[in-house]
């Protein structure tokens, strides 16, 4: 369909709709995805609108008062029974999510992800509009309507959802990240960076994320790290628990960086990174959430290019456009990731340093 056109949507007239938003994982792209909050808030100003996810990227959307409810997919636990191959007890809980789900009646839901797991979840509420974001696998024949934004049209930061947002009748400017931040968290988080000796201006450094190709190399990262301490900014490794053992290596190699990698939730994390000076990072999803939440970030991409226009003059993206880039999940380059090489330390210190309005004072060696 052309997604400049607005979809016939058939809501109840005489009353605020009820809406379901189904983006399950991951986190990055739930923030990216994020931006739909305000564009449905601005369309259906007096809307119940819930969000159905999965319980690891949650606390993303726990915190935010655009949002009525949070409502957790709980696929892990029945990925459980079926391994215990306790089926009798995976379709009970499987009926008991469906029936919770259809008692909400809701008027709309929107597929974001569009694959078979989010398009069932639609299917599930028994809406009588459900509406799919290039929704395949299957997932197209459980939905009524399915937008299919053109590929590398709009090279904004979450462009597909800002297409639904429009599909569904919101302005392309009410679209715009959406994270919001607990209080108790930001107390945690400032508790955390306290106790870890931060005080003043910091940066945080985000080096960690799914895929060997998406990475920039362990000696750049404490380059640039001892260049920033140079200049008087902290740099401060953050991560999950997952990353705790690659963020020992940098801050093996870079003295004057302080260690946070799996200290911090994942909402105390988006507290932690809202208290920051400056982001760095790559394509992961707490380099999306600076962006979100107006802190200067510099995002260092290469195998992948989520988007290329951050929507904001306070986040700048770097890509060099390789040949063979972006080769996603299938590099051509023997395990050299050249379009990461490139993007030498004294350019992504310079990007940096230029967000927050000054110069370098130092000139740096670029890494071999």
């Amino acid at each position: 369909m052309n997604t400049a056109a607005v979809l016939p949507l058939e809501l109840p007239a005489g009353r605020p709709p009820r809406i379901l938003i189904v983006r399950l994982s991951a986190i990055g792209d739930v923030v990216m995805a994020s931006g739909l909050i305000r564009s449905l808030r601005a369309r259906w100003p007096d809307a119940t609108i819930h969000w159905l996810v999965e319980p690891v990227a949650a606390p993303l959307l726990a915190h935010n008062p655009r949002l009525d409810g949070v409502k957790p997919m709980p696929r892990a636990a029945w990925q459980k029974l079926w391994r215990e191959r306790r089926l009798g007890a995976l379709a009970a809980e499987v009926l008991a999510f469906r029936r919770s789900l259809r008692a909400e009646r809701y008027d709309l839901v929107l597929d974001a992800q569009g694959l078979l797991k989010s398009g069932l979840c639609a299917w599930m509420t028994g809406a009588p509009q459900r509406v799919g974001l290039r929704s395949h696998e299957g997932s197209q024949f459980l939905v009524h309507h399915r937008v299919m934004p053109p590929r590398g049209a709009d090279r904004r930061i979450g462009s597909e959802y800002r297409a639904l947002g429009i599909a569904l009748g919101a302005a392309d400017a009410d679209f715009k990240l959406d994270l919001a931040v607990g209080a108790a968290q930001r107390e945690r988080a400032r508790a955390v960076l306290a106790e870890a000796g931060v005080a003043g201006r910091w940066v945080a450094l985000c080096p960690f994320t799914t895929r060997p190709q998406k990475h920039w190399f362990e000696d750049r990262w404490a380059e640039l790290a001892g260049a920033f301490a140079a200049q008087g900014l902290q740099p401060v490794i953050v991560g999950g628990p997952g990353d705790v053992e690659a963020a020992r290596r940098i801050a093996a190699l870079a003295p004057a960086a302080v260690d946070l990698a799996g200290r911090l939730r994942l909402d105390e994390t988006v507290a932690a990174l809202a208290e920051a000076a400056l982001l760095v990072g790559v394509d992961t999803g707490l380099t999306h959430m600076g962006t979100a939440l107006d802190v200067p970030t510099v995002a260092l991409f290469g195998s992948t290019r989520p988007y290329l226009d951050t929507a904001t003059p306070r986040s700048v993206v770097l890509y060099d456009a390789l040949p063979c880039s972006p080769c996603r999940r299938r590099p051509s380059c023997a395990g050299r990731f050249d379009c990461m090489r490139s993007l030498q330390v004294q350019r992504v210190f310079d990007t940096a340093v230029g967000l927050l309005g000054g110069r370098p004072m130092i000139p740096l060696v670029p890494a071999p």
